[in-house]
C-alpha cells in the first residue's frame, strides 16, 4: 500500500460501565480515543441489568468524537470491529427488538439454577469436564433457566438469544450471530468442534433455535447498514468484524497471543490468562474458554475484585473519590510502608469469587489486625492482600497445566501504578511488561482483530510483533521473605474460614434470589 492514503481501524470496547473506543493506524499505533459511560441497574439484591441501547448509542457516540477531532476521512477507515463484556443475556423479539434489559455478568439471582444445573450433571467438575466452565449463578446457563422459570412469557416471546457482542453486531450489520469466543462462556460452545452443543441444550431444555448462527472473531460479518452509518457517522458499507469478548480481545491486545503466553488484567475486577493449545476441563475456578484466535484456547482465572478493592480503600479509608490522585496518593503511602504490613492480611473477596476458590458467600476480611496496625498497614496489605490472590491463581494453572508464563503482560487501570506491580513481581517471581495503553487494550485488541480480518495481518500471532512494550517490571533479586510466609498464610483463610462464611451469607444469598 506505498503511496496509498493512511488507512485506519476502529476498535470498540463495550464494557460494564461504558464504551472505550479507539482508532489506530494499520501498524498499531493508536491516533485517539473517546470514552462515553451508561449506567448499571440494581432493581433487587443480586440483580444487575443494562440497557443494550445505551450501549448502542455510546458506540454511535464515541465513534462520531473520534472523527470529528481526527478529521480524517471516512473512505479511509479500513473496518470497526468490537471487544464485549461477556456472560450476560439479551431476549430479542420477532422484530429483533429487546423484550428486557440484559442481564449482565454482575447479576448472580441464577443461585438455585446453578444449584440445580450441579445436582443434574453430578457437581461442578463433571460440567467443567463436558464444556470446560465451571459453574455458578452468576454464569448464564443457571440466568438461561432463571428467565425460563421466572419470566416464562417473555421467554417463550423471545425467537433470539443474543449477548452485548452479538446485539452490537446486530446494530450494526442487521445480521443475528453470536461470535464464538463469547459463546464458549455459554457453557453450550463445544470446545472440540467450535459448535453449538445442541445435546446439551436440549438436555437443559433451553431451545436451540433461539441461539442464532455462530462466526469467529475475525470473520467480516457484514457492512454497515444505511441506518448503523447515520448512528456512527461512518459510510454505509464499511466492514464490520466480528471482534471477540473482552478477555480474548486484551490478550490480542497485550500481544500475548503465542502458545503459553500470559496477560494479567488489573481492572475493577482481574484475571490471568494464558494462551494454550490444551483442550483440559476446568479446575479451582479456571476456565477453559475460546480464545481469539480459533486454533487455541484460553485459560482464564478470574478475580471477583481487584481495583474494586483499592476503590474501596480510597471510599473508605481516605475519604476521597476512586480517581488517579487517590491512587496515587495510596502508591506514595504504600511506597513508604514496610512489605508485609506488618503481619496483617487482606483477603480480598468482596463480592464473593470465582478463581481460585469458586465460591458465592466468601467476603473479604482482614486478618491479624492488632491495635498496632496503622491505616498505611491496612492500605499495604490490601495491595498485597490481591497480589497474593493473583499468585494463587497463577500457582494453579501452572500446577494444573503445567503453564507458566515469564514475562506476564499486564493491562487494565491498575497497570499504571508502580508499586503494585513491583509487589505483584516479588510475590510471583514473574517479570510483568505493561503496553502503551493499559486501560485500552480491549479496544485496541478489537481494532487489531479488525486487521487481521482484513488481511493486514496473516494470523492473529503475527500481531505479536505489533505491540510495544512500556514498563519492565522484574522481580527483586531477593524479594522480602516475608511474602513467603504470609501467602502461605493467605492459602489457610478460605478453608479455614468457609463454614463461617456459609453461614453468615448463604441464607441472605437464597433470599435475595
Amino acid at each position: 500500500m506505498r503511496g496509498a492514503a493512511m488507512q485506519y481501524l476502529l476498535g470498540h470496547d463495550v464494557g460494564t460501565s461504558g464504551n472505550k473506543a479507539v482508532l489506530i493506524t494499520t501498524d498499531g499505533q493508536v491516533v485517539a480515543s473517546d470514552v462515553e459511560t451508561y449506567p448499571t441497574h440494581y432493581p433487587k439484591p443480586l440483580h444487575a441489568e443494562q440497557d443494550p441501547e445505551e450501549m448502542w448509542r455510546a458506540v454511535g457516540a464515541t465513534t462520531r468524537r473520534i472523527l470529528d477531532r481526527t478529521r480524517i476521512q471516512t473512505k479511509d477507515v479500513l473496518a470497526i470491529s468490537f471487544s464485549s463484556q461477556m456472560v450476560n443475556a439479551i431476549l430479542l423479539d420477532r422484530q429483533a427488538k429487546p423484550l428486557r434489559l440484559a442481564i449482565s455478568w454482575l447479576d448472580g439471582r441464577a443461585v438455585e439454577e446453578a444449584d440445580m444445573v450441579m445436582r443434574k450433571l453430578g457437581g461442578p467438575k463433571i460440567f467443567a469436564l463436558l464444556v470446560g466452565v465451571a459453574i455458578t449463578g452468576k454464569d448464564l446457563l443457571p440466568k438461561y433457566l432463571w428467565l425460563k422459570r421466572n419470566e416464562p412469557d417473555l421467554y417463550d416471546k423471545a425467537t433470539t438469544i443474543l449477548d452485548v457482542s452479538g446485539y452490537i453486531l446486530h446494530r450494526a450489520t442487521g445480521r443475528l450471530v453470536y461470535e464464538r469466543s463469547t459463546a464458549s462462556v455459554t457453557g453450550f460452545l463445544n470446545l472440540k468442534k467450535k459448535t453449538w452443543d445442541t445435546t446439551l441444550m436440549r438436555f437443559f431444555g433451553v431451545d436451540k433455535t433461539k441461539f442464532p448462527e455462530l462466526v469467529s472473531s475475525c470473520d467480516r460479518v457484514g457492512g454497515l447498514t444505511k441506518e448503523a452509518s447515520s448512528v456512527l457517522g461512518l459510510l454505509e458499507g464499511t466492514p464490520v468484524i466480528a471482534g471477540a469478548g473482552d478477555a480474548m480481545a486484551v490478550a490480542v491486545g497485550s500481544g500475548a497471543v503465542l502458545e503459553g503466553d500470559g496477560h494479567l488484567c488489573l481492572g475493577t475486577s482481574g484475571f490471568v490468562g494464558i494462551v494454550t493449545s490444551q483442550r483440559k476441563p476446568g479446575r479451582q475456578g479456571i476456565a477453559t474458554i475460546q480464545s481469539a484466535d480459533l486454533d487455541k484456547l484460553l485459560l482464564i482465572g478470574e478475580t471477583e475484585t481487584c481495583g474494586a478493592c483499592l476503590k474501596w480503600a480510597a471510599r473508605e479509608l481516605y475519604q476521597m473519590e476512586p480517581e488517579p490522585p487517590a491512587y496515587a496518593h495510596m502508591d506514595e503511602i504504600v511506597e513508604e510502608t514496610e512489605p508485609g504490613s506488618g503481619g496483617l492480611i487482606f483477603a480480598p473477596w468482596m463480592y464473593g469469587e470465582r478463581s481460585p476458590v469458586a465460591d458465592e458467600c466468601v467476603r473479604a476480611s482482614f486478618i491479624n489486625l492488632g491495635a498496632n496496625h496503622s491505616r498505611a498497614q491496612m492500605t499495604r496489605a490490601i495491595y498485597e492482600g490481591v497480589a497474593y490472590n493473583l499468585y494463587w491463581i497463577l500457582e494453579s494453572i501452572e500446577k494444573e497445566y503445567g503453564l507458566r508464563p515469564d514475562p506476564i503482560r499486564v493491562i487494565g487501570g491498575g497497570a499504571r501504578g508502580l508499586p503494585w506491580l513491583r509487589m505483584i513481581s516479588d510475590i510471583s517471581g514473574r517479570t510483568l511488561e505493561t503496553v502503551p495503553h493499559p486501560r485500552e487494550t480491549a479496544a485496541v485488541g478489537a481494532a487489531l482483530l479488525g486487521a487481521v480480518g482484513m488481511g493486514v495481518y496473516p494470523s492473529i500471532e503475527a500481531l505479536k510483533q505489533v505491540v510495544p512494550t512500556g514498563k519492565i517490571v522484574e522481580p527483586a533479586p531477593d524479594p522480602p521473605e516475608i511474602y513467603t510466609k504470609l501467602y502461605k498464610a493467605f492459602k489457610s483463610i478460605y478453608p479455614s474460614l468457609c463454614k463461617v462464611y456459609h453461614t453468615l451469607n448463604e441464607p441472605e444469598l437464597k433470599t435475595a434470589h
